[in-house]
């Protein structure tokens, strides 16, 4: 069986929504620039504690510490949003707010990554990634 996934983000959300639902403290997974940039927005916003990347003998590894031994996740739900066969694209008066404000919602800019709040703030928009809460 391969590792390769047609939707590479969403392999990673998979991943990481799947460790929470079974109490894992942390997941491994095939490294990317993508996934790297998605998973520091999440460390930036406190959802995740620590993000790390490994050289394996055939490729990178990307390392997601989800939270500490004998704390709770503060991920609740995370969500794709755009998949390869719908790209949901935005104006940046038209990004979302997520759960009042306590969520944020990845945006994939002509900048790079950003969160929605940036995104607005910087005045661009672009494809709409996940949201988390």
């Amino acid at each position: 069986m391969s590792t390769t996934s047609t939707d590479p983000i969403a392999d990673m959300l998979s991943r990481i929504r799947n460790a929470i639902a079974v109490r894992k403290t942390e997941v491994l997974m095939p490294h990317s620039k993508v996934k790297e940039s998605v998973a520091s927005l999440l460390q930036k916003n406190n959802f995740v504690d620590k993000v790390t990347v490994s050289d394996a003998s055939i490729g990178k590894t990307l390392h997601v510490t989800i939270n500490g031994e004998s704390t709770n996740a503060r991920i609740t739900e995370i969500k794709r949003l755009s998949t390869p066969g719908r790209r949901y694209y935005v104006a940046s008066k038209d990004i979302p707010q997520i759960k009042s404000g306590r969520g944020i919602v990845i945006v994939s800019t002509s900048k790079g990554m950003m969160t929605g709040k940036q995104a607005k703030a910087a005045g661009i928009g672009g494809e709409l990634i996940c949201k988390v809460y």
